[in-house]
């Protein structure tokens, strides 16, 4: 594979990955903290609407998850192209 098209290569996957996780980040911040709050409210968790939850305290989890999924997954692509620091 040449140059460029390795460079383009990775890029392309490193904004991939990119797009996942904001997608992730929007669907769990907005879409279940905000819009389908009401929809969410009607079941609950240890005493908890699951839409207060979502929008108090899960979507922080899953925003610490993502970031260590970036971490992880960036690793392995960097290993793959063989643009890794170590």
């Amino acid at each position: 594979m040449s140059v460029d098209k390795s460079r383009q290569e990775y890029w392309r996957r490193n904004l991939r990955l990119v797009s996942i996780c904001l997608a992730i980040w929007f669907l769990v911040s907005y879409v279940f903290g905000i819009l389908l709050v009401d929809q969410l409210n009607a079941i609950s968790i240890g005493g908890y609407e699951l839409g207060f939850w979502f929008a108090q305290q899960g979507s922080i989890y899953v925003f610490v998850v993502l970031i260590f999924f970036y971490a992880w997954r960036m690793t392995k692509l960097d290993r793959e192209f063989d643009v890794h620091e170590d």
